[in-house]
Formats: structure tokens, C-alpha cells, sequence
């Protein structure tokens, strides 16, 4: 009988729909469609023309901008899961023009500028 408590205790402890929350104080909490562009990047001719052409399609798939306003970055996808993201300090142009597409019903995409708008494409479901 000791063992019949024992298991619906665990049953009722491991069924719990209640999720620990992430303490969000120190990111920057992302939830909507959009894209997430660094404030100040150094720039680079090569990388500008790179970054453009995905910023006009992003646009036009109804992506809006967002600004980083801090390193921390979390991700709050429609199903409640979370993705944090801490980025590191930009090394250099590419680095510094970084684009994070982000859609709540999938998980964050770090577009790579070198591979030009395919990559976003995909992710877009096109």
C-alpha cells in the first residue's frame, strides 16, 4: 500500500502543468515575429550590402525590426518555452551586424550574411 501513495505522489509531483519561469530581469524579453539588429554596428561596405538584402526580404515577409537593447536576449516561443541567448561582444563588422530572426512558433534562426537571403527563405517557410 506504502508503495501505491508513494508512486501517485510522484504522479501528481511529475504530472504538475505549473513550468518554473526564467527570472527575466536581466534580458530582453522576445516574443512577437520580428528580427533583432544590433543598435550601433561598425560598418563595412561588403557586409551592408549583405545585411540589406535581408533586411528587405524580412520586411517584406512581415518581420518587424527590434533593436538590442541588452547582451541577454530571451526567446518566449507560443508553446512556453524559452530560448535565452547571450551574446558576445562583436569582434568585427560581420559579427557586429548580426541578424536573429525570430517567428514564436519556432525557435530563433542567427541568419549568417555570407549565405545571403536562402538560409531566411527556408526559415520563412517559402
Amino acid at each position: 500500500m506504502r508503495y501505491i501513495y508513494m508512486a501517485a505522489a510522484l504522479l501528481a509531483f511529475s504530472c504538475n502543468q505549473v513550468r518554473e519561469q526564467t527570472d527575466t530581469t536581466n534580458y530582453q524579453v522576445i516574443g512577437e515575429k520580428c528580427y533583432v539588429l544590433r543598435q550601433h554596428p561598425l560598418q563595412d561596405s561588403a557586409v551592408s550590402i549583405a545585411k540589406d538584402s535581408i533586411v528587405q526580404f524580412l520586411d517584406g515577409q512581415g518581420f518587424t525590426a527590434k533593436f538590442i537593447e541588452k547582451d541577454s536576449l530571451m526567446f518566449q516561443r507560443a508553446n512556453g518555452q524559452q530560448v535565452a541567448i547571450i551574446l558576445p561582444t562583436a569582434q568585427n563588422a560581420w559579427e557586429s551586424n548580426a541578424i536573429i530572426v525570430f517567428d514564436p512558433q519556432k525557435n530563433p534562426l542567427f541568419v549568417n550574411l555570407h549565405k545571403g537571403t536562402a538560409q531566411v527563405r527556408q526559415y520563412a517557410g517559402q
